[in-house]
């Protein structure tokens, strides 16, 4: 019951008849470029994740700095 190999290349050129080879070459770029910038977009988006992560990290005071700070003072 599945799509044999024939049914394919009747759709395939049909579409090509349709719409023809210039239209859908351009139509792949697009594609294409869209799914590039999809991708550096999470790249992105994780890197920006990762460096607040590090920032909080870096915030964080220990209790023996809170502890030295403390016999400071006295």
């Amino acid at each position: 019951m599945g799509i044999s190999i024939w049914q394919l290349l009747i759709v395939l050129g049909i579409v090509i008849l349709l719409f023809g080879t210039k239209k859908l070459r351009n139509l792949g770029g697009d594609i294409g470029s869209a799914i590039k910038g999809f991708k550096s977009a999470v790249k992105e988006g994780e890197d920006t994740e990762k460096n607040q992560i590090e920032d909080q990290d870096e915030n964080v005071i220990d209790a023996e700095e809170v502890e030295t700070k403390d016999k400071d003072k006295v």
